[in-house]
């Protein structure tokens, strides 16, 4: 059902217009609030303005074309312009830092304090980065001291690339970590008119501490990244029985303790979220004394990285032994599909270490062209899938995008020199495309 506006709206700020931010902004708007999103980045707030997403994401653009039309949504890079907001989300990012596990705060430390030169007693700072267990505590003292009066809360996000602007109005839970005595009630009530309709609509809340909230965020993704990590694992195990890893999860997640979803295995995850924040929580815990707790995580992170140096044998095995010289199309780049996301992307990762070991690679995708072509400039590219292949000796499937999944193995058999195809995300119809003449081979199932 639709999200309804909530009647004459809030003013609302959004300090960090990347990609949650920037999502986030619009989706305020579009419940009704008056918004204004800020950030440093002048080209950033010039394209956003301008109704141009600088990301791609789904529905991303209407939606700021639309709220931009309402007047309700704007953009700054002045922090002055957040004055007067009841309520100023901090969206900005928390990346691992250079040669550590743990999460670099700057970001959020500067967002915070820039926050503190225009915001008022009574008014609320909310956080929506992921951060390490602590940091809101550590943030609440600071803006008490500063601003006696102002409140600082901390409401996770659980976006999904792909499907973020519904997972931003539409949200499975809400999660609201408040400040003890009474000011969690004022806090409370500031989040639930934030988010009035969402409340009105039945969706689930959470309402916990600090400390609570920040970890739900990182033991979320943990979680998922051990499930995915898991089944990786058990396809490792069916490479050296000859049993099949896609068979064997949909055995096991028939099982409602387990379930089906995040049971594909394949070339792992990547992304700006799972790695860095696993590795973050490890660092966190060893902070606090706490390391036993998560050392599964370590390995968790291992298994992950092995399926890349898998693919790249598998994609050797294929080749006759040899790489040297070999035509490899790789089709995909972002690190999933619907995303032109590319950060520790598994597909461009696979890629590169082909090329080291010299293969001819040409690397294509529906979204993350450009931005691959900035990080990984020594690596061809093509623009279709079809010019991806012509003459190749194998085709690598390595991100999931739908156009892949549906490609016609008969009618691509004709660009190939070889039809030999490895599919690093069990996303293909095995038996289309052996039927139509492929070598099929993928991480965990017997060859093809």
């Amino acid at each position: 059902m639709p999200i309804e506006e909530s009647g004459d709206g809030m003013r609302i700020s959004v300090v960090g217009c990347g990609y949650l931010g920037a999502v986030h902004a619009a989706s305020m708007a579009e419940l009704g609030h008056q918004v204004v999103g800020i950030d440093v980045d002048e080209r950033k707030i010039g394209a956003l303005n301008a109704a141009r997403a600088p990301f791609y994401e789904p529905g991303f653009e209407d939606l700021l074309a639309r709220t931009l039309a309402t007047g309700r949504l704007r953009f700054s890079t002045d922090i002055a312009d957040a004055a007067g907001a009841a309520v100023h989300f901090v969206c900005v990012g928390t990346p691992q830092k250079r040669g550590e596990y743990a999460a670099d705060l700057r970001f959020v430390e500067a967002a915070t304090e820039s926050l503190l030169g225009v915001l008022a007693p009574g008014e609320l700072v909310a956080g929506k980065s992921t951060v390490p267990v602590g940091t809101a505590g550590r943030l609440a003292e600071l803006v008490a001291d500063k601003v006696p009066g102002a409140l600082l809360a901390w409401n996770p996000e659980f976006l999904r690339e792909g499907f973020a602007v519904t997972d931003t109005l539409h949200p499975d839970r809400l999660v609201y970590g408040l400040p003890a005595g009474s000011d969690r009630e004022v806090a409370e009530r500031l989040l639930d008119e934030v988010y009035a309709p969402i409340v009105a609509a039945g969706t689930p809340k959470v309402v916990t501490d600090h400390a609570t909230a920040e970890m739900v965020k990182t033991a979320a993704n943990s979680f998922l990244a051990t499930k995915i990590s898991f089944i990786n694992a058990m396809a490792e195990l069916c490479e050296a029985t000859g049993a099949d890893v896609k068979q064997l999860a949909d055995a096991i997640g028939y099982d409602d303790r387990i379930g089906r979803k995040f049971l594909n295995a394949g070339l792992g995850f990547g992304g700006g979220c799972l790695p860095k924040d696993i590795r973050a929580f490890m660092a966190r815990a060893g902070e606090l004394g706490a390391d036993q707790a998560l050392t599964f995580l370590r390995e968790v992170d291992n298994i992950n990285m092995r399926r890349r140096i898998r693919m790249v044998e598998l994609a050797r095995e294929v080749c006759d032994g040899s790489l040297l010289g070999k035509h490899i199309a790789v089709l995909g780049a972002a690190f999933k599909p619907d995303s032109d996301d590319i950060r520790d992307s598994p597909a461009l990762n696979v890629a590169a270490q082909l090329q080291l070991q010299g293969a001819d690679v040409r690397v294509t995708d529906p979204a993350a062209i450009d931005n691959a072509r900035r990080l990984w400039p020594q690596l061809d590219y093509a623009d279709t899938a079809e010019q991806a292949a012509a003459s190749a000796d194998a085709v690598l499937v390595l991100t999931e995008w739908r156009a892949y999944r549906e490609l016609d193995p008969v009618a691509f058999g004709k660009v190939v020199a070889s039809k030999r195809v490895l599919d690093g995300r069990n996303a293909l119809d095995r038996e289309a495309w052996t039927a139509a003449g492929w070598t099929y081979r993928a991480l965990g199932r017997r060859a093809g």
